[in-house]
């Protein structure tokens, strides 16, 4: 049984080939097969220095590369039968078509790898059926033009409704930020006047924006809610006086 080796970087005798002609920096369609032969049979007999099975693959490439060795020893002109010399086949052609064959295979190999290894820190959610959870029947139309249009107008209130219902939850989460935002600045405004009561103009701060106005009254509710402030209103349509409970400085002593 023959034993695949990898020394280094090198995987089967083709590796090593690639690695000494890029090493050499030779250019693969003129490879310097009589340094090259040498320099491959010197790595095989270092393997077999080092108590390291050398597979037949190693030893069917050196045989390859003595016979192109000794065959590019022999006179490269011969005589035709027409008498017109001519340059025969070059014993390197088989060899170098290999050699980029390898090459070609082993990058896709690398690429292959590489994907692999990207596609296995990837998670992938299957698929799931949420018809259950749409409510509404699939729509199947026909040819017939007011049974279309029908459906298309169908289609455009779904559409409307659902555009409404984001928005209603936008207006919502923002509602909910400003209110949080406005809650700590009418904390701050009896903090720092050292006011014991005002008017609830004076704790809103654009007097003429209508939005600004609802968002101040909403979080004086929430807070009377919460029994942080108290407010009293004497007469129909009189001015509203907001005053400070003991709960709203309460959370400052605890922590002081």
């Amino acid at each position: 049984m023959s034993y695949r080796v990898k020394l280094n970087v090198f995987e089967g005798p083709f590796d090593l080939l690639v690695y000494l002609i890029e090493h050499a920096r030779m250019n693969i369609y003129d490879i310097k097969i009589s340094e090259i032969t040498n320099q491959y049979i010197d790595y095989v007999n270092q393997m077999r220095d080092s108590d390291v099975t050398v597979s037949a693959e190693f030893m069917v490439l050196a045989a390859s590369l003595l016979e192109i060795k000794s065959k590019m020893l022999l006179p490269r002109m011969v005589a035709a039968g027409d008498g017109v010399t001519e340059l025969p086949e070059d014993p390197r052609t088989e060899l170098v078509q290999k050699l980029l064959e390898y090459k070609k295979y082993k990058s896709i190999s690398q690429m292959l790898e590489t994907r692999r290894d990207e596609t296995a820190l990837s998670i992938a959610k299957p698929q799931e059926d949420l018809s259950e959870y749409t409510g509404e029947p699939d729509v199947y139309l026909s040819l017939d033009v007011d049974k279309f249009r029908n459906a298309f107008e169908e289609f455009l209130v779904k559409k409307k409704r659902l555009e409404e219902i984001r928005e209603h939850h936008r207006r919502s989460e923002k509602q909910k930020l400003t209110n949080e935002l406005r809650m700590e600045e009418i904390k701050a405004f009896f903090r720092e006047c050292g006011m014991k009561e005002t008017d609830f103009r004076q704790l809103v701060q654009k007097k003429t924006d209508k939005y600004d106005v609802a968002v101040t009254f909403s979080s004086v509710l929430e807070m009377m809610k919460s029994h942080k402030l108290d407010a009293e209103q004497k007469k129909l349509f009189g001015e509203i006086m907001i005053k400070p409970t003991d709960d709203l400085f309460g959370e400052d002593r605890g922590i002081n």
